[in-house]
């Protein structure tokens, strides 16, 4: 797959951006980027998953802000363990996941829009309740630690994007060297042909789900990390439509069978850089909210008219086959 046109529309973003805005290649800036850039490619790699299997999990973003408010809870309630706090959001936001994958693979609901849309809406709910509808700090309560993710540096280096880097390396190697990366790739491209070919098509959608849940998780801890609260509030803000449009920039399909690591990487950074400008311009929410959404728009565009050259491609090979 040729990610030219992607770098490219990157890097004329950034050119765009520091002509407008001088600040945007200080050092500084930068890493802010990158920070910023960790919470969606945590929440991409999920979606990634969920589009190559023709699917889409819409709770992603709620399952992070949810991971996020249970821990919140706890420290309320005086846990101050580390270790278990992270244990119990990453199970939390797995479960989640797992909920999702069963309620399209178990119970057969028609389509994982349905099914995460209403669990989007579930956690929304569950967010407020666990934290009674109240902010809730994280520092100076003893177990700060739970921030270190989220707001780490080396060298001024977030830790956070070192880590979505290691997992983009091994989720690379997971979906193109391993059986069962192909196997997801298969169960997205032909559902049929999956059946017959003995692939246990809902054990892998299951699997899909599940891990889309991990990967918020993660993504819950990094934000605790970047605000330093937790608020069931953020449950509705548009953070799946982020990662979606990352994955589809980056040459995932809603038809399914397609997506890459890399490319969901490079769009998840066109999406932060982006975003960034509009903080350097101090661009309206309004006017960012419009712009994004045509973006989004735009990028399914893209995705509908990569799916029509691909037909007309085919098409064409196989008239001159006859």
């Amino acid at each position: 797959m040729s990610y030219l046109g992607t770098i490219l529309a990157l890097v004329i973003l950034c050119v765009v951006i520091s002509i407008m805005s001088p600040n945007f290649l200080k050092y500084d800036n930068l890493m802010a980027i990158l920070k910023q850039t960790s919470f969606n490619a945590l929440l991409s790699v999920g979606m990634l998953l969920c589009l190559i299997t023709a699917g889409i999990d819409l709770s992603v973003g709620a399952n992070a802000t949810f991971g996020a408010c249970v821990a919140g809870a706890l420290i309320s309630k005086g846990m101050l363990s580390v270790p278990v706090l992270f244990i119990v959001v990453i199970l939390v936001c797995t479960l989640v996941g797992l909920v999702n994958g069963v309620l399209l693979t178990r119970l057969h609901l028609p389509h994982p829009f349905v099914s995460t849309l209403g669990m989007k809406n579930v956690l929304w709910g569950a967010g407020l309740i666990v934290t009674g509808s109240q902010m809730i700090s994280f520092s100076g309560t003893g177990a700060d630690g739970i921030m270190w993710l989220g707001s780490a540096t080396v060298g001024g280096f977030p830790i956070s994007f070192i880590l979505v880097i290691i997992l983009y390396i091994i989720m690379h190697v997971l979906l193109t060297r391993t059986r069962l990366g192909r196997s997801i790739y298969c169960a997205g491209g032909n559902m049929e042909a999956t059946r017959l070919s003995g692939i246990n098509s809902a054990n892998v959608l299951t699997f899909c789900y599940a891990l889309s849940g991990l990967m918020a998780g993660l993504a819950g801890i990094v934000t605790i990390g970047r605000s330093g609260i937790c608020n069931g509030a953020n449950a509705i803000q548009p953070f799946d439509t982020d990662a979606i449009a990352s994955c589809i920039i980056g040459g995932a399909s809603f038809m399914g069978g397609k997506g890459t690591m890399l490319g969901t990487m490079l769009g998840a950074l066109i999406i932060s850089v982006l975003r960034n400008g509009f903080t350097l311009r101090s661009v309206s929410s309004a006017v960012q909210n419009l712009v994004l959404g045509l973006v989004i728009i735009g990028a399914v565009l893209l995705d509908v008219i990569r799916e029509q050259m691909a037909a007309r491609s085919q098409k064409l090979e196989a008239a001159k086959q006859q």
